[in-house]
């Protein structure tokens, strides 16, 4: 790496070290001040970093085998840095200031050098400090990453913990609030969205708090989980912001007061979202889904109900049986009136009426009563569930 003249040179200079580094010192507090961030490093801790830099860049050019792109000092120094959060650029031009003072040590040492000898020693020297920056920068950038996947994981076990139920003591609960960026009271939202939503993950708390929502989003296995702070808004209004922002199927619980009642919330996103169709796409609330949820939760009993409220309109060929579960459908949603269902249906009034007697006839009794129109519905709305989960 370095010619004899080099060598000479360098090791002339290797007592000169303790000097060097105060020059060193100077120039990085003098010298475009503003560009300086050594605010988290003790002093000693910058005066040893810049005393091993500059000794290093001797010693490679002296001739002390090693490869300055891997060198290991410039690494631990890159590594120490990263992890006190000085800035890269702040780094970088720490190692060309020290280059700079080198090389001024190598002219002040070269009076009898002849001009050949100066070229190969500059050559040598910025070859050196261009290894050794870029030694650092592999260090400090693996260890940045590092830092991402560290803080990824301690992110991903307090928000399990959150939902695991543990919020529920007030330290860890203000522990998560705090390091999660989120407020210790309030009401929340809790979100769970299919896997396919999850390319949003990393837009969806940037485009909320763009709004002043604070929120969290955290990957399962099957679901997107967000954490979504209500704070002094009303849950409409926050919905408001979330729907736009959902691609796939995703279910939404009530607010529930504080972190403490999560685990109870996500357990009811999860029946909100249950209630959706496959193919369904778009955030549904649980308020929005009650009967629905109340057939998801149990499907023996909705099973019952449908063979009890509808078994014979179901036991029918494919094409009648649609005809008339759609055209019942309707007649309830109508609050069952036969010219309105028939204008949704496209047909006569007395068409409408003739299908509710087949179906009446069927079951065989009338379609009267309170809880005959509560049943129905119920029974409605679990075939429909059923189909659309087969």
């Amino acid at each position: 790496m370095s010619t004899s003249g080099t060598r000479r040179l360098a090791e002339a200079c290797r007592a000169d070290v303790p000097v060097l580094t105060e020059r060193l010192m100077s120039a990085i507090f003098t010298d475009n001040p503003e560009w300086t961030d050594y605010t988290s490093v003790p002093r000693a801790d910058l005066v040893d970093g810049c005393r091993r830099y500059l000794s290093r860049i001797l010693d490679l050019l002296v001739g002390k085998t090693g490869d300055p792109e891997g060198d290991e000092v410039a690494a631990t120094i890159g590594r120490h840095r990263a992890e006190q959060g000085v800035p890269l650029e702040t780094m970088l031009r720490t190692f060309r200031l020290g280059g700079g003072i080198i090389w001024t040590a190598l002219l002040d040492r070269a009076e009898c050098a002849d001009p050949q000898e100066l070229r190969e020693a500059g050559t040598a020297m910025w070859t050196v400090v261009d290894g050794l920056s870029s030694a650092l920068v592999t260090s400090y950038r693996n260890t940045e990453l590092e830092q991402v996947r560290r803080d990824e994981r301690r992110r991903h076990a307090l928000i399990e913990d959150l939902l695991a139920g543990r919020a529920h003591d007030a330290t860890f609960a203000s522990r998560a609030a705090r390091e999660l960026n989120l407020p210790a009271q309030g009401d929340y939202l809790v979100v769970a969205a299919h896997g396919d939503a999850r390319p949003l993950r990393t837009g969806i708390e940037t485009v909320l708090a763009a709004s002043g929502i604070r929120s969290v989003w955290h990957d399962r296995v099957e679901t997107m989980v967000g954490l979504v702070s209500v704070e002094q808004r009303s849950s409409d209004t926050v919905l408001q912001r979330l729907r736009p922002q959902i691609r796939g199927r995703a279910g939404v619980s009530p607010a529930v007061p504080g972190l403490a009642q999560v685990a109870v919330a996500h357990a009811l996103a999860l029946v909100a979202l249950q209630t959706l169709p496959d193919d369904a796409t778009g955030l549904v609330s649980l308020d929005e889904r009650y009967p629905e949820a109340l057939l998801v939760r149990s499907p023996d009993l909705a099973a019952l109900l449908r063979q009890h409220a509808l078994g014979p309109v179901l036991a029918l060929p494919d094409k009648e049986r649609a005809v008339l579960l759609d055209t019942l459908t309707v007649w309830l949603g109508e609050n069952r009136s036969a010219a309105h269902a028939a204008t949704r249906l496209h047909c006569h009034r007395n068409t409408v009426i003739n299908r509710l007697q087949r179906i009446a006839g069927l079951l065989g009794r009338p379609l009267e009563g309170q809880r005959c129109y509560l049943e129905l519905s119920l029974a409605l709305a679990s075939v429909k569930l059923e189909a659309a989960s087969s």
